[in-house]
């Protein structure tokens, strides 16, 4: 990562709470651009900064892509590579957390039918590690929130899309969906198409807080909590629990002079977090870093004693869940506590 955010980081450090209790982290990004590399060093330097990670999973961001063959291929060297990762953190020698037990590709659903060969690649190239299919579905009127990668309106209720998806589902892998909180409704028509799908939302459904959407939060916070609790009316749906650190949320922790402390990262993230739990159950939500991502806003450390001190009344089986099995069980990975 650049110096100066490692620097900025710096100035505010502060002990894990809770340090015993284990943490798979289900949603951390590794990159390797020009002056910015997050990498096994990197994630590992992060986990091992006095919580308990004892394992995480990948998820997809655009990287480490074949430089040749048919274009809807190419992301399976993004699998290829994690599995790499994987492989290295399996050694020991980068610390006690399982980097990459799980890993969450990209495929393009819009190939309907013929995604199939691509998510069987991804199979063979996972070695047993690929899991989830994270397909960006995100999309919004203000441009500065798209990408090349960006959906567009109503492309979840198109029928390429729910043909592909329905070949994922049917090999029995999990769905990570990324939307914008004015898209939770059109992935509640998605979620209905398919009540026997596991779906994982990312980033509670991304409450947006920037361009015309900054200086609404209250307004934004009331139709987003709507939206959520109506969604957690489907069983099949899970949440990731974490994601308030991108610039999109408006939070502008990145700009302050000093980095936030876990409290108040705690004040300011609890309405959210907290509603997500209350709507969804612990057994359906699981904490997460998205780092580097977020990494922008705070440390590795402030972010998960966040969320222990927003948790600190809970039972121990209800931490287990939100800390650990939930993203396990979502992604198949060994359940640590005794559920």
């Amino acid at each position: 990562m650049p110096a100066e955010l490692d620097a900025w980081l710096e100035q505010s450090r502060e002990e894990a709470l809770d340090p015993s209790l284990p943490i798979c982290d289900p949603h951390h990004h590794l990159w390797d651009k020009p002056g910015d590399r997050y990498m096994i060093d990197e994630v590992t330097s992060d986990m091992g900064s006095g919580h308990n990670v004892v394992q995480s999973l990948f998820v997809e961001v655009d990287s480490m892509y074949r430089a040749s063959g048919p274009p809807e291929m190419r992301p399976v060297g993004e699998v290829e590579w994690a599995r790499g990762i994987g492989a290295q953190s399996d050694s020991g020698l980068y610390g006690p957390t399982k980097v990459s037990a799980g890993i969450v590709g990209y495929a393009d659903l819009n190939l309907g039918a013929a995604v199939r060969p691509v998510l069987e690649a991804m199979e063979l190239a996972g070695s047993g590690r690929f899991r989830s299919i994270r397909h960006t579905c995100s999309w919004d009127a203000y441009e500065p929130l798209r990408s090349h990668r960006s959906g567009w309106p109503g492309m979840m209720a198109e029928s390429k899309f729910k043909e592909g998806f329905g070949v994922l589902i049917g090999m029995g892998h999990t769905f990570d969906a990324l939307v914008y909180h004015p898209q939770l409704s059109e992935l509640t028509g998605l979620v209905d198409a398919f009540p026997n799908a596991v779906f994982v939302l990312n980033h509670i459904g991304r409450p947006l807080g920037v361009g015309p959407y900054a200086g609404y939060r209250d307004e934004i916070f009331e139709v987003w909590k709507k939206e959520m609790t109506s969604l957690a009316e489907r069983p099949n749906v899970m949440v990731k629990v974490g994601g308030l650190g991108n610039r999109v949320s408006g939070f502008e922790w990145d700009s302050q002079p000093m980095p936030p402390h876990s409290t108040e990262l705690t004040e300011k993230t609890s309405p959210y977090y907290l509603h997500t739990i209350e709507a969804f159950g612990p057994k359906r939500c699981m904490f997460e870093s998205n780092f580097p991502v977020d990494k922008s806003s705070y440390s590795y450390t402030a972010v998960w004693n966040s969320f222990k001190r927003m948790t600190k009344e809970f039972s121990d089986t209800e931490k287990a869940w939100l800390f650990h099995d939930t993203a396990a069980k979502a992604y198949r990975l060994p359940l640590l506590s005794k559920q």
